[in-house]
């Protein structure tokens, strides 16, 4: 199968981005990087989202009290306490460890916090592509831990463009049976897929997956889809 085949997807690395400063113009740092095609879908790590907009703060790393501090000050509430960890609930609804606060691929002595709203900041980079010309769907994506499952992936906290839930609910399966229940998290999936080629340690923040059906090409919030309402939730 190959990318222009039905069904394809590519995922492609967006390399040579220098070290991302406060007010960084990323679209336009990105399009200059990597010749982005109209129905393209990018996927841009909230490392870089949260450095082009101030989100970096100053802490010791030896102070652990200072870290917890940190991540309380994110949250609002935390749910789970072990040690340093803290599984808290963020103002954009995420659950996750210590508030997404993160001290790595950041600077020693500073962490870098979570965008203050992730579907702006993916819908900024996506309006700043279209003034280049190029109609692109943007995902902003971050590592989160999953309940009973070992290991991390990426999953999107914020997009732009792009559909965030494909309800196929009403729709049959191949047997001909009434789907009743389900909805595919498809940012998620696409945010995990860029990750393959962006890894954690290659200094490449930012992909392109190529050839998703521009049917799932519409605008869409992730906080407002893919967040579990708490009257949902069985868990909290």
């Amino acid at each position: 199968m190959t990318a222009e085949d039905p069904g394809a997807l590519t995922v492609l690395p967006v390399r040579g981005l220098p070290e991302i400063d406060r007010g960084a113009r990323l679209g336009r740092m990105i399009a200059e990087r990597f010749p982005l095609a109209d129905g393209d879908v990018l996927v841009v790590t909230q490392k870089i989202v949260s450095k082009a907009e101030g989100r970096v703060v100053a802490v010791d790393p030896d102070d652990r009290a200072a870290k917890v501090a940190l991540a309380e000050s994110e949250a609002v509430r935390v749910l789970r306490r072990r040690g340093d960890l803290v599984v808290t609930e963020t103002r954009h609804g995420f659950v996750c460890a210590n508030s997404g606060v993160d001290l790595s691929n950041v600077a020693e002595g500073y962490a870098v916090l979570l965008p203050l709203d992730p579907d702006r900041s993916a819908r900024r980079i996506r309006d700043e592509l279209r003034g280049l010309g190029r109609e692109v769907g943007v995902i902003v994506s971050d590592t989160f831990g999953r309940t009973w499952r070992r290991g991390v992936t990426d999953v999107a906290i914020g997009c732009a463009g792009i559909a965030a839930v494909v309800d196929l609910r009403g729709q049959r399966d191949g047997l001909g049976r009434e789907l009743v229940a389900t909805e595919i998290c498809l940012v998620d999936e696409l945010a995990s897929a860029a990750e393959l080629v962006m890894g954690k340690s290659s200094g490449v923040p930012v992909a392109v997956v190529r050839g998703v059906d521009r049917a799932f090409l519409r605008e869409s919030s992730v906080a407002g889809e893919v967040v579990r309402h708490f009257g949902e939730d069985l868990f909290r």
